[in-house]
């Protein structure tokens, strides 16, 4: 590819630098987060206000948004601009709910909705996921969730545009995204955002307070082992019902999901969508350690002051270590007929070859208009186009060797190869 930036080291993990933009946004943030209170009630409180409404359904979330918030609290480490921005998530989270059950309460019938086997795809950052949900999301027959919608999937009824009229999430969207590029500017060579981008559905199982997202923050060994101890299959019906929301309000028939969460939920998956097509992606576990480690330090900065970049690699070395046990001892819950793993090299040999394997698995016809959209996708996003972030598990404070023994038994159960670093 002609012009393409040169790979970079992002050198300020520990002590991220900001530029003056940034800067003068996370100074606002932070006076403007210093009085917030990170605690249920204060919490549902404004997102009533926020929303005039005030039933949230079941309430037995409100246990998890407790452990959720003291957690935050006594463990995330949070910068005064980090306090901000976790009280605006999670009031945002709270205003969803609430549109959600008030949606279901004016037209019951979206409970009548059918979800359709969804092609779901299952697999850790880095193993090619983001660019295999993308080119799916690209064939018009398939319902994919872009990230203005992952962000507010019910919009309010005061706010509703006139026909023609901009819908108002798309500015909201966009906002958040100039923070993001500001504050983050090589995260789009790891993962890129856009208002129109196609999401995972991590948002959605967000908004019953059980999901990795909260994760993703910081370090939180309250929070992980409790979300580790439960039963989850309560909080992916809860996905399936705002599908069945967001299929009302802007239609769609069969979807295309994918989190990284799914790789260790194979039983709730398969329990809440018995119809689903399952494509579980690998790629070398060290690789994908290393990667995934520096972009989630990376993130760090938009929570914390100062990072704790080993901590943080180890902690999540062992998160992903975790997983991938849970995936290689669950593996077999998964249908044989209607599920396909997918080796990363293999995917980036012939990513349509790849696209038509799926099709054929979930029985969705590939045809003219769906290889053409993908092809297009392929053009108008050729991989890498951003440019790369070097990743070097020595500045994470990991040893290759170390996590290579520990992690073979996934790579010997998926015959993955090794891949020489960065």
């Amino acid at each position: 590819m002609t012009g393409r930036p040169p790979p970079v080291v992002i050198d300020d993990l520990a002590e991220p630098q900001f530029s003056e933009d940034a800067q003068a946004a996370f100074g606002f943030m932070a006076e403007a987060g210093a009085g917030l209170d990170l605690a249920p009630a204060p919490l549902m409180a404004a997102a009533c206000e926020q929303t005039g409404l005030d039933a949230y359904g079941a309430d037995d979330f409100v246990e998890r948004l407790d452990i959720l918030c003291r957690a935050l609290n006594r463990e995330a480490n949070l910068s005064p601009a980090g306090r901000f921005a976790q009280h605006a998530l999670l009031t945002g989270l709270l205003r969803n709910r609430l549109l959600v059950e008030d949606r279901i309460r004016r037209h019951p019938e979206i409970l009548d909705i059918e979800v359709r086997a969804p092609i779901i795809i299952c697999g850790l950052p880095r193993t090619g996921t983001t660019h295999l949900h993308n080119l799916l999301s690209s064939d018009p027959a398939l319902r994919s969730l872009p990230y203005w919608e992952s962000l507010e999937p019910v919009l309010a009824e005061r706010e509703r545009p006139a026909d023609g009229a901009a819908d108002p999430r798309r500015a909201r969207t966009e906002q958040a995204l100039w923070l993001v590029d500001a504050a983050m500017p090589f995260f789009k060579r790891m993962h890129e955002m856009t208002v129109d981008h196609v999401h995972e559905e991590i948002q959605l199982l967000a908004i019953d307070f059980s999901s990795m997202l909260f994760e993703t923050i910081a370090p939180m060994p309250t929070w992980r082992d409790h979300y580790l101890a439960r039963d989850q299959r309560p909080s992916y019906a809860y996905l399936r019902r705002i599908l069945q929301v967001l299929q009302f309000e802007r239609g769609g028939d069969r979807w295309v999901l994918k989190s990284p969460q799914h790789l260790e939920q194979f039983v709730a998956l398969v329990d809440t969508f018995p119809d689903a097509t399952f494509v579980v992606t690998h790629r070398d576990p060290v690789s994908v350690t290393a990667s995934m480690s520096t972009m989630l330090a990376y993130a760090a900065r938009m929570a914390q002051s100062r990072i704790d970049v080993p901590g943080l690699a180890s902690h999540w070395a062992a998160r992903l270590e975790t997983m991938l046990h849970t995936c290689v001892d669950e593996r077999d819950a998964l249908p044989a007929d209607r599920s396909v793993d997918v080796r990363f090299d293999d995917f980036m040999a012939d990513d349509l070859a790849m696209a038509a394997r799926v099709y054929e698995v979930a029985g969705q016809p590939f045809g003219d208009r769906a290889r053409a959209s993908m092809e297009a996708f392929m053009v108008d996003h050729p991989r890498g186009r951003h440019g790369t972030v070097v990743y070097d598990l020595e500045q994470l404070g990991l040893d290759r060797a170390e996590r290579q023994r520990a992690l073979a038994f996934y790579a010997e159960r998926f015959d993955l190869a090794a891949e020489l670093p960065a």
